[in-house]
């Protein structure tokens, strides 16, 4: 089973869209529409596993599908991670700690389970489980660490942005000078793109007097939707092509 995308540079684009906009629409359920953490997060991961049962029936992959998932478990991630650190009062650092324990142990579970953790090729409906449980996880994290870095760091939305993004061009530079697992470096750059659109959706959405562009969650998600939906779109025709010319051969 070949049911995931390829990780090229537009899947990377895609993905910082993807987390951007889970953390502004997360933001605006659980705070511009007052719906609360506890709420939205009920409401979210129902989305999220419809999306995933979606995904798990289908039989080769479909961008529309696979990114849904994505998106589903980027705004979950977002009001998830709020939820434990806000209203149960974890805080960002220690929530940060426990989500971290999780995803390693479902890498690990994952890695005894299938002898692999491969990102491109699923070998079982198994893997694939364990795939999308290490997304959610790994989404959900990056949502703490980008409030960390925001709120608890002193480095603001734009520092905690801007650090980010030169970790992850740190990553861009082992991948292609280090014989650094290319596993590791996707886990490691997934994490932190969830962040990176954390922290950039906060400096979006929030008053300037937080440090904010002060644009609302409202604005925000509309347009990082349309450029997301634009983008999926666009790689779906691409996979119909790419099947098309592998049919004709």
């Amino acid at each position: 089973m070949n049911k995931l995308s390829q990780i090229t540079i537009a899947f990377w684009i895609m993905k910082i869209c993807a987390t951007t906009l889970g953390e502004t629409a997360g933001d605006l359920l659980s705070m511009t529409l007052n719906v609360g953490y506890i709420f939205s997060s009920v409401i979210l991961l129902v989305f999220f596993f419809v999306t995933l049962s979606i995904q798990l029936l289908s039989k080769e992959f479909n961008p529309i599908k696979y990114w849904a998932v994505i998106l589903a478990t980027s705004t979950a991630g977002t009001t998830i991670s709020d939820f434990l650190d806000r209203s149960l009062g974890l805080g960002y650092a220690l929530g940060s700690i426990i989500l971290l324990s999780l995803l390693l142990l479902t890498l690990l579970f994952w890695y005894l389970s299938e002898k692999s953790l491969s990102v491109t090729s699923i070998k079982s409906l198994k893997g694939e489980v364990f795939y999308w449980i290490a997304i959610l996880f790994s989404n959900t994290l990056g949502t703490a660490l980008g409030d960390f870095l925001a709120d608890d760091s002193g480095l603001g939305f734009f520092g905690g942005a801007l650090l980010i993004a030169s970790l992850l061009l740190l990553i861009v530079l082992c991948s292609y000078y280090t014989k650094i697992s290319k596993i590791v470096l996707f886990w490691i750059a997934f994490i932190l793109t969830r962040p990176f659109g954390a922290t950039f959706g906060d400096l979006l959405t929030k008053s300037s007097e937080k440090g904010g562009l002060n644009l609302g969650t409202i604005g925000s998600s509309l347009v990082l939707f349309l450029i997301l939906v634009f983008l999926i779109f666009k790689a779906n025709n691409k996979n119909k092509i790419d099947k098309e010319v592998s049919n004709s051969i």
